[in-house]
């Protein structure tokens, strides 16, 4: 019984995982909830603090369709209007078609309904109702049907946002998202860009052998010029499918970043790219906290010492904390057994971290700054060094995709099926 429970549990899961890889950021807009029951305003008011959300203005409030109707009677209504409603179909409907007597021309409306009947269905889709939801409504079906309402599905969706950060600086966080980053771009064939946010000190351009004019700084300078043209201009294109957003690295000028900056630019980039991977610098401030919390997907790369298992630790902690419908974050142990050096064992790393590693990286001076040197990756100067299956491994987990591995052919087998072809 335990283990189908336990199966239960991970079906549950999984169907979660794909819920939350559907929602998709939201524009900003206005959403006002006029709710009948507190467990529904209680998960509206969960998706409202979502980082999907973060644009949005939510305002939740009881009362359902009849308060709606009584508030919109003297106020201007706003890009979304969510009602629950546990009415009779006859009284739902004529409060409903009262309030469209309201409502402003582009107002979108969604109804939380406790009836799952077909023909109540059509008849409120048939009134300009853009879904229906049956109660209970959890927070992450919230966000999946404002996702669907607002990103349109003619158009590619938005790209998916990792953010790859140090527990402390020199772990090889840059390294490993330059290699991850451009095995996924080998491995989908789809557009991949690095955003290197490191401005002053930042090794994107080194470690692909580029030296861009121009790049990230010129669009965060003005954000409010970035578009398209602007974008395919300034990135600098390293392979058929990875491009970068490079660094200057130069000590010219001081580099305060602001947050909302940071957000346009990468606003725009994810708009044309599938995939963008974030190099976020070892620093906390307030645009590289917003960086990591809104992303997608958070990597934190640690080497098996003390400070970066107290770093690590409180960066797990404060951002599985921010991100209740998320994935926890991603950990990577990397220069494992380093000569001489002290280590915590990945075993006790682990268990204080309270999660396992998704991938250990093994200590390879030798092959990590020779390519580094070449301005190359890892699996293309060294395709056989045990870092290759492990940067994979963070790769596919990333992206939801397993490896497709040939099948060994036995001397043995190839025998056999020719005695039984002569047969």
């Amino acid at each position: 019984m335990s283990r189908e429970l336990a199966r239960l549990e991970e079906i549950v899961e999984a169907a979660d995982e794909r819920i939350s890889d559907r929602a998709r950021p939201i524009p900003r807009i206005s959403i006002q909830a006029f709710c009948e029951r507190p467990e529904t305003a209680d998960a509206i008011q969960v998706a409202a603090e979502d980082r999907r959300l973060i644009k949005t203005h939510v305002s939740v409030h009881m009362g359902g369709v009849q308060a709606a109707v009584a508030h919109y009677q003297e106020s201007p209504t706003p890009n979304l209007i969510i009602i629950e409603s546990t009415l009779s179909q006859r009284e739902f409907l004529g409060e409903l078609d009262r309030l469209a007597e309201t409502c402003d021309a582009g107002t979108k409306v969604i109804v939380i309904g406790h009836t799952n009947d077909v023909a109540l269905y059509r008849e409120v889709l048939r009134r300009g109702v853009s879904e229906y939801l049956i109660a209970p409504i959890a927070p992450l079906q919230v966000m999946e049907s404002l996702s669907n309402l607002y990103n349109d599905p003619q158009s590619d969706p938005v790209g998916h946002v990792y953010a790859f950060v140090g527990a402390k600086g020199g772990v090889g966080s840059s390294t490993i998202c330059h290699n991850v980053a451009w095995t996924i771009s080998e491995m989908m064939k789809q557009a991949v860009v690095i955003a290197d946010l490191d401005l002053p000190f930042g090794t994107a351009g080194l470690d692909f052998n580029q030296d861009p004019v121009q790049g990230i700084a010129d669009a965060i300078s003005t954000p409010e010029r970035l578009d398209e043209v602007l974008l395919d201009r300034l990135l600098t294109k390293c392979s058929e499918y990875l491009s970068i957003f490079a660094a200057p690295g130069a000590l010219d000028r001081e580099y305060d970043l602001s947050a909302d900056a940071c957000d346009l630019v990468l606003d725009v980039v994810r708009q044309n790219v599938p995939y963008v991977a974030l190099d976020v610098p070892h620093m906390w401030t307030e645009w590289t906290k917003r960086m990591v919390l809104n992303a997608d997907s958070v990597i934190i790369t640690a080497a098996p010492d003390l400070a970066n298992l107290r770093n690590a630790k409180n960066m797990f902690d404060l951002i599985k904390q921010a991100r209740h419908n998320d994935k926890p974050p991603m950990l990577v142990l990397s220069t494992i057994g380093v000569p001489k050096r002290p280590e915590i064992s990945i075993k006790d790393f682990e268990s204080a971290m309270g999660t396992k590693a998704a991938a250990t990286i093994e200590f390879d001076s030798e092959t990590f700054g020779q390519a580094a040197n070449n301005g190359q990756m890892i699996e293309e100067m060294a395709p056989k060094s045990k870092a290759v299956p492990a940067i994979h491994e963070i790769a596919m987990a990333l992206t939801g995709r397993r490896e497709q591995k040939a099948e060994k052919k036995s001397p043995l087998g190839d025998i056999l099926g020719k005695l039984r072809r002569k047969r």
